[in-house]
């Protein structure tokens, strides 16, 4: 009974606080692992939010790991003075940095202390809300780490705890997968997206470290039947489900994942092969054409990819013009916006961000 009636208190909120009636925002999000110097040397005024990653879980309550991630967090909140619109959250988990979730937030009470201490963090270090990075709730994530099936129902009680500390100003978000997998099994999208002010999709990684196959890691389109998963596979099953598309947001890779020993059949693209390395989108010379790279753009994907010819490399990452390709979306679909990780992979000043922020202005008159 608690908690039906705090979803209608919530629900209430709907046009509100988590609605967007007015010209809605078109958010661009950074995560950021970094350590707060030299941050201003990025385009801070073209982001709308930036997300500071990861604090961790130890026992039911969020912690820092460390004195000097207390210091940066503090630089990056800095920031809001001299960019008054820009809204900074923190981020608990990440890729590895969930291993206790799935035992902890099983206990209710739990999931109340650790909303609890969100709280006290939101207010100690003034910061706007927390994204939350479980990878991944009732499904197979970071190997070894434990998960449940009643993660699912664990999941939604934590968001509504954590809602219910910060009140309707706070800004709560989560890293969802970009894939099919989880979209069906982690996450219970009606009863949960009433607490949630958006919700930031990971569309990149899509073809991963542990793939022994080449594919477009953050494709805009699938390429069947070379690819099913993609951006948009991701969208439109959320929106098919009933999660409102103001909600959604798109994520980008700052960085390129390459592959080893691939067949040249297709330049690359869908061959077998082994996860090499991953590139910043700062270290992107790598990847010169004059160094024997042969780049090319996949009309179906609507996503660039590369292939080293004699040293039988492939390369996925995102471009300028696949930047572009997902601003549109967003606005043919009137999604929330695009997320990416992360600021530091960029190039400081005239990099991705300032791109993706082009491509955000060029397209909002049409």
């Amino acid at each position: 009974m608690t908690r039906l009636f705090g979803f209608l208190i919530f629900s209430l909120f709907a046009s509100g606080a988590f609605s967007q009636q007015q010209k809605p925002t078109f958010e661009v999000i950074a995560y950021y692992s970094g350590n707060g110097d030299n941050i201003e040397q990025y385009s801070i005024g073209k982001l709308t939010q930036i997300i500071f990653s990861f604090l961790v879980l130890r026992d039911d309550t969020l912690f820092f790991p460390s004195p000097q991630r207390k210091d940066a967090l503090r630089k990056v909140v800095e920031l809001k003075q001299k960019h008054p619109g820009l809204k900074v959250l923190i981020s608990m988990g990440g890729w590895g940095g969930c291993k206790t979730c799935s035992d902890v937030f099983a206990v209710p009470e739990s999931r109340k202390r650790f909303a609890a201490s969100v709280g006290r963090v939101m207010k100690e270090y003034n910061v706007d809300g927390i994204d939350i990075d479980w990878e991944y709730p009732a499904i197979s994530g970071f190997p070894g780490h434990a998960y449940r099936p009643e993660d699912k129902e664990n999941f939604t009680d934590l968001m509504y705890q954590i809602r219910k500390v910060m009140g309707p100003k706070g800004e709560l978000s989560f890293a969802a997968g970009g894939f099919t997998h989880f979209l069906e099994k982690s996450i219970d999208w009606k009863a949960v997206m009433p607490y949630l002010n958006r919700v930031n999709l990971m569309t990149y990684d899509l073809v991963h470290g542990f793939s022994t196959r080449t594919g477009h890691h953050t494709a805009l389109y699938s390429h069947r039947p070379g690819q099913t998963e993609s951006t948009d596979n991701c969208v439109q099953w959320l929106l098919n489900h009933g999660v409102p598309a103001e909600k959604l947001v798109i994520g980008s890779g700052f960085y390129a994942r390459i592959w080893e020993k691939v067949s040249k059949t297709n330049n690359g693209l869908f061959q077998e092969g082994k996860f090499k390395r991953s590139i910043d989108y700062k270290d992107f010379r790598y990847l010169e054409p004059d160094s024997g790279w042969v780049h090319q753009w996949d009309m179906e994907a609507m996503a660039p990819y590369a292939y080293h010819r004699t040293a039988d490399l492939f390369a996925t990452y995102d471009n300028s013009e696949s930047l572009l390709e997902k601003v549109k979306y967003v606005r043919n679909f009137k999604l929330g916006g695009i997320m990416f990780w992360e600021l530091g992979c960029d190039v400081p000043g005239n990099g991705l961000l300032d791109r993706l922020r082009e491509s955000v202005e060029k397209t909002e008159a049409k």
